[in-house]
Formats: C-alpha cells, structure tokens, sequence
C-alpha cells in the first residue's frame, strides 16, 4: 500500500522515523544485530567497547519500546537475556544500506567538486 506524501507530510514522516533512531548507538546497536543476528547482552557490550552499561540498556530499551528490538528472556539460573530485531527492525536494512551507499559518495561528490572549478575557463 503506498501513500500519496505532501512535502509537510514527507517531512513529518521522516522526522518522526528519524526519532526512533536519535541517540548516539541505537544505529551501532542495529547494524551488530542485523542479519538475524541474536546477541546476548554482554556480547553486545564486547562489540560495542565504547558504550557504557547504563547507555547499552537505555538504548535496547528504547528500541524495545519503539519495537525495533526483541528481548528474549531465558528463565534459568543464571538469567540469560538475548537480544534480536524484530521483524519490522530488520526492515530497515535496506534504508541503511542505501543510507551507507549514499554517504559513500562523499568523497567522489567533494573530488567532483575540487575538480570542477579548476577546469573552468577564466572568463
């Protein structure tokens, strides 16, 4: 089902879909858990060296609560709690290679643009 967007409409849209990615890691968190990837909390914490345990849980929280992220709890002594997306979170893969892809162009864009005023003729 598609939707006719406005330019307001679009923009709202994107804001409000950018807001359940604000906060620094949420997209470092996405891309280790991309791919069916199903990680235990403290294996997130290896991945992600530079988070600290209070921000790792306030994140996965927030993704949980914006249903992004699955916690799966494993009642056994000691507890083990897993993490993986959600259906609808592992759609956003194809948003965020594009994303990459386009960021990637960057650097060929800034050369483009060095390039071309030196190929100008003086007037």
């Amino acid at each position: 089902m598609s939707q006719d967007y406005t330019r307001q409409t679009a923009a709202e849209g994107v804001e409000n879909a950018l807001k359940l990615l604000e906060g620094r890691w949420k997209l470092v968190i996405l891309f280790h858990l991309f791919g069916g990837q199903v990680l235990r909390f403290s294996e997130l914490e290896r991945a992600i060296p530079a988070i600290s345990q209070k921000m790792l849980i306030q994140q996965l929280r927030q993704m949980e609560q914006d249903g992004i992220v699955r916690r799966i709890i494993h009642h056994q002594v000691p507890p083990k709690v897993e993490y993986c997306l959600t259906d609808w979170g592992q759609a956003l893969c194809p948003a965020l290679d594009a994303l990459l892809a386009w960021a990637s162009q960057r650097d060929e864009h800034d050369d483009d643009e060095r390039i071309a005023p030196e190929l100008a003729e003086p007037s």
